[in-house]
């Protein structure tokens, strides 16, 4: 794999950046908070110290569920006195039966509409732009997207720059990369029907994308941006093949396990000066956790059948749940350090391309790229935790009836290991082409990731990063 690398300077500065002489939890290593301590010589002398942050929030999308919903969703844009619908498409789905079953509706009620079927798998900041430019010249009142997680984050980001038509693509993308800017007043009427199961972006305000200037993924995250409505109708993921399946699967099932395991909301650091400034990502907090755990559940039954048996239906329809609960879980807790990598993985993918995914460009699966470094993620994360990981080894299928909990990390590392393998997932990155010589360039992309990497539950910085990614390069 030829990618651009760092140089040995800048690596060594950004070990520099996590070896602080400061011993309080924030900087070390074990760290189980990112607060400094009272003695920390970073915390700020002034008496007006912030306060730490004491509420959540929960905030999901109305979602409908049923065999046959899509039906209903020329009503609903009636019910909405809306004239100039935009529907989102990516050039496979706009072949395919859930598309025409919108088409159908929505001529049906006499909605007007155009159809946009240029939505790239796995977006960039250039196919973001082309959508956002198409929104803006057909001037739309809603938005339907018809897809997977790149259709309906692709109909995110057309919706809000077109509410907001004087905005540059950056200025409300996720800081440092972006300027991240707050979405201060309403968008426009937004309806999303997926044909995944495992984004969950039909009930999230999270919209990812690839930057191709720095070779990684990030996006814009804000409440504002969630569907007025996700329909979740299990007849529309019936044409996935088994791969999208599969990575769709994946994603589900470590949203689940990052959301459990994230930093608890009361430690992610000080509360917002307004709540317009609260992130949407808080922490694992008491309704994340109902959510996620549940999913969590339903994945680890449920998603080894649906790949096994094409034709296990009611498989197919518990992970169309799965992915929604898990959407609710960590679209209000959060992801942490899977997520954070698999940036990084698929940012710099510059030649693995995913069997039964579009060959028109280097292709990871985002659910692929998360996955393969969960092993190595919960073996670093479980200190902090050990009791939820070890929840989840068991869930996994671990006996954990004598294990320690010092032990968790291994266990659970192994859990993940065994299902991953019985799946047929790639066996860790350097099935994608990275080798040793790559980490220094995949810790420089991962590092920006502020937005997912400051939930760890541990202090993250490069020298941890290149420990996962080391130890994630083969997993069986």
């Amino acid at each position: 794999m030829s990618i651009l690398r760092p140089s040995a300077k800048s690596v060594s500065n950004l070990m520099r950046m996590v070896g602080s002489s400061c011993t309080c939890p924030a900087h070390t290593a074990l760290g189980t908070t990112h607060v400094h301590g009272p003695k920390c010589s970073h915390r700020r002398a002034s008496v007006q110290t912030p306060r730490s942050e004491y509420a959540f929030e929960m905030a999901t999308s109305t979602v409908r569920v049923g065999a046959g919903a899509t039906r209903e969703i020329g009503m609903d844009l009636a019910n909405l006195k809306a004239k100039r619908v935009m529907v989102f498409t990516d050039p496979n789905i706009a072949k395919l039966q859930p598309l025409q079953t919108v088409v159908e509706a929505l001529d049906r009620a006499h909605v007007k509409y155009t159809v946009y079927k240029d939505v790239r798998v796995e977006p960039s900041d250039t196919s973001f732009q082309a959508a956002i430019d198409a929104a803006r010249a057909y001037g739309p009142d809603a938005f339907v997207a018809v897809g997977g997680g790149s259709t309906i984050d692709t109909a995110k980001a057309a919706n809000l720059y077109t509410v907001f038509g004087d905005a540059h693509l950056l200025d409300f993308v996720n800081a440092p990369l972006g300027r991240g800017r707050a979405v201060d007043r309403p968008l426009l009427p937004l309806i999303a029907v997926p044909t995944t199961a495992g984004t969950g972006s039909e009930c999230t305000g999270s919209a990812i994308f690839d930057l191709k200037s720095k070779g990684a993924k990030t996006g814009i995250a804000d409440r504002a941006l969630k569907p007025m409505l996700g329909i979740i109708d299990p007849l529309n993921t019936r044409s996935m093949p088994k791969q999208v399946r599969l990575a769709s699967g994946l994603d589900v099932l470590c949203h689940a396990i990052e959301s459990y395991t994230a930093i608890p909301y009361h430690m992610r650091g000080p509360a917002p000066e307004n709540p317009l400034l609260r992130p949407a990502y808080q922490g694992a907090n008491p309704i994340s956790d109902i959510w996620s755990s549940h999913a969590l559940r339903m994945v680890a039954k449920a998603l080894p059948r649906a790949i096994a048996d094409p034709e296990d239906i009611d498989a197919q329809d518990t992970m169309t749940l799965a992915a929604a609960y898990a959407g609710i879980g960590f679209g209000n807790g959060g992801v942490h350090l899977m997520h954070g990598c698999s940036y990084g993985i698929s940012g710099l993918n510059r030649s693995y391309q995913h069997p039964e995914y579009p060959t028109e460009h280097a292709l990871c699966p985002h659910g692929i790229s998360v996955a393969v470094t969960s092993p190595a993620v919960a073996e670093f994360t479980a200190a902090m935790n050990p009791d939820r990981h070890l929840e989840i080894a068991r869930v996994l299928g671990a006996d954990v009836t004598h294990a320690k909990r010092e032990d968790a990390g291994i266990v659970l590392g192994d859990a993940l290991r065994r299902f991953l393998q019985g799946l047929g997932v790639p066996n860790g990155i350097a099935a994608f082409g990275y080798s040793t010589s790559d980490i220094g360039a995949l810790v420089e992309s991962i590092l920006p990731q502020h937005r997912v990497l400051k939930l760890s539950p541990r202090q993250t910085g490069a020298e941890q990063i290149a420990a996962i990614l080391e130890r994630s390069l083969k997993n069986y």
